[in-house]
C-alpha cells in the first residue's frame, strides 16, 4: 500500500502542474500512430470551414486559455511556448490568458470568440466547462481544441488529444526503480497538489513502476493542496528526504523547481512532470518523464495549417509507439537506457499489460 500523509491548509486546485482573471491580451498573463478516430466526412474543422483561416477575415488567430500559470516553466508554459513557436513561423497571432478558473472558462471561451480567434484552445482538460460554447454563435467559425483524459468520448466540434497516464508514471517508477536498485535504495516520495482521482492514480503508477524493479520498495505521497505553493512544496519535500526517501517526485505546477532544487541540495534523486529537463543545471533532473502538452498540441497545429484538424474526433498518444509520452534517464549508468527501452517497447506492442501491473503492484 501506499503511505499517504496530507499536509494542512489545503485549497482546491484546479489541474495537473498539472491554476485572478486579466482582461484577454496578446501578450502572455496570469491574470498563463495512434489508433485513428473516426473522422467527420466534412474535412477539415468539421463543419465545412478552410482551415486555418476559419473565420475568413484574412488572419489566423489563435486563443489558448490554460488553468495553470503560463510562465511556469513546466507542464503549462510549455503548451503556450509551442503555440507561440508555431504561430512566429507561420505569421500567426497567439492570444493567451492563464490562471483561468474553470467557473470562469466558459466565459472567457465567449470572450475569445468575440476577438475573433480561428482557435480556442484549452490547455488542459479541467477548463472542459468552457466547451459549450463551441455551439453558440459567437463561436461558430470556430475551430477547438484540448486534451482529454484517456478513454474520453468523442466532443462534437473539439479535436480532442489523450494519452494513458498510466504508462507514463508506470514508465517513469520503473526508470526511478532503476536508479534505485543499483544505489540499494528502498523509499521513494511523490509530492502532488490536490487529492484528486488523477494525481492518486498517478501515485500508484509510479509506486507500480518501481516495485517492477525493487519489489519491497515504499512511496510516501504528499497532497500539498496547491500545485503551484513553493513553500509547501518545500515543506512536504523536507518531511519526506527526513523519512529517508531517497528518491522524489514533484509532480507539481510552478512548484516544481522549488521542490527539486531542495532534493537536489540533499542528494535526493527527483523527475520532470511532463516536460524535458534533462538540460537543465538550476534545478538538476535525473529523469524527464515526457507527456508534454505542448507536443501534443504542436502536432495539432501542424494540421490545422493544412486544413486537415478533424473536430469531433480523438487522437491517442500511445507509449512505445509515438515519440510521445516517453520517459529518459538523464544520466543513465550501463544499461540503464537500453533496459529502459526494451520496457517501454514492451508497453508499446502490449506485451506489458500497464492496467494490471498498476493493480497487482501499486
Amino acid at each position: 500500500m501506499t503511505a499517504k500523509s496530507t499536509l494542512r491548509r489545503p485549497r482546491a486546485a484546479v489541474g495537473l502542474a498539472l491554476a485572478g482573471a486579466l482582461a484577454l491580451s496578446g501578450c502572455a498573463s496570469n491574470a498563463a500512430t495512434a489508433p485513428k478516430a473516426t473522422a467527420q466526412p466534412s474535412g477539415g474543422s468539421g463543419s465545412g470551414l478552410k482551415e486555418p483561416d476559419v473565420n475568413g477575415d484574412g488572419k489566423v488567430v489563435i486563443g489558448v486559455l490554460s488553468p495553470g500559470d503560463i510562465n511556469d516553466h513546466g507542464y503549462y508554459q510549455s503548451f503556450v511556448d509551442s503555440a507561440d513557436a508555431f504561430a512566429k513561423e507561420k505569421g500567426w497571432t497567439v492570444i493567451k490568458r492563464g490562471s483561468v478558473p474553470p467557473n470562469d472558462a466558459l466565459n472567457a471561451a465567449r470572450a475569445l470568440c468575440q476577438q475573433h480567434v480561428d482557435m480556442v484552445a484549452l490547455a488542459a482538460s479541467e477548463l472542459k466547462t468552457a466547451v459549450p460554447a463551441a455551439q453558440d454563435p459567437v463561436c461558430a467559425k470556430t475551430a477547438w481544441y484540448m486534451p482529454g483524459q484517456a478513454g474520453s468520448a468523442p466532443i462534437p466540434r473539439v479535436l480532442l488529444s489523450t494519452d494513458d497516464p498510466n504508462q507514463g508514471m508506470f514508465a517513469a517508477g520503473y526508470a526511478a526503480g532503476l536508479k534505485m536498485k543499483a544505489a540499494g535504495y528502498t523509499k521513494a516520495g511523490f509530492i502532488t497538489g490536490a487529492k484528486a482521482d488523477f494525481s492518486v492514480a498517478a501515485a500508484k503508477a509510479f509506486l507500480a513502476g518501481i516495485r517492477e524493479v525493487v519489489p519491497k520498495a515504499k512511496l510516501t505521497s504528499t497532497y500539498t493542496g496547491d500545485f503551484n505553493d513553493s513553500a509547501k512544496a518545500k515543506e512536504a519535500t523536507q518531511a519526506q528526504i527526513s523519512q529517508g526517501a531517497k528518491v522524489i517526485y514533484p509532480y507539481l505546477g510552478g512548484a516544481t523547481d522549488a521542490s527539486a532544487k531542495l532534493a537536489n541540495a540533499n542528494g535526493v534523486l527527483t523527475l520532470t512532470p511532463g516536460t524535458d529537463r534533462c538540460d537543465s543545471a538550476s534545478p538538476k533532473f535525473d529523469f524527464s518523464v515526457i507527456f508534454d502538452p505542448g507536443d501534443y498540441f504542436r502536432a495539432a497545429l501542424e494540421e490545422f495549417a493544412k486544413d486537415n484538424l478533424k473536430m469531433g474526433t480523438t487522437r491517442v498518444w500511445q507509449l512505445g509507439v509515438d515519440p510521445y509520452p516517453t520517459v529518459k534517464i538523464c544520466d543513465p549508468k550501463g544499461d540503464e537506457s537500453k533496459q529502459l527501452a526494451q520496457f517501454l517497447n514492451k508497453i508499446g506492442s502490449k506485451k506489458i499489460d500497464t492496467a494490471a501491473e498498476v493493480k497487482r503492484l501499486g
